[in-house]
């Protein structure tokens, strides 16, 4: 008896061993970028900006949301991003690499703020 009471605990610790996974994830595109642009020198929000993201030989240029403006790319794609932001009026921002990492079923969405200094 004490066999079979050792077989089977050895049985079920194996089992919750096992690498199946009741993830369920969603079918949503999420972006990998939202950045919020604004004026360095009272804090507006800045609109018509041009965002290049950046990851080795990948690039891509963000959409722009209205209400609130905000800028939106890189879905479901993890990286090490570098923005070049530019809008007329304004000097040109190369940012800091950011990370974009990934979960089991989607990416991370990393909120970015960037404030551009008016042109002189």
């Amino acid at each position: 008896m004490k066999k079979i009471m050792f077989i089977l605990c050895l049985s079920l610790f194996a089992c919750s061993l096992s690498d199946n996974d009741d993830t369920v994830c969603t079918e949503e595109l999420r972006p990998g970028l939202i950045v919020s642009v604004r004026d360095a020198s009272n804090n507006t929000v800045l609109d018509n900006a041009t965002i290049t993201a950046r990851d080795g030989d990948f690039e891509e240029t963000l959409m722009e949301l209205s209400n609130p403006v905000a800028y939106t790319g890189v879905f479901e794609r993890p990286g090490v991003y570098t923005l070049t932001v530019e809008r007329e009026g304004f000097q040109t921002l190369t940012s800091d690499p950011i990370l974009v990492q990934a979960d089991i079923c989607h990416v991370i969405t990393v909120q970015v703020n960037i404030n551009l200094q008016p042109n002189n």
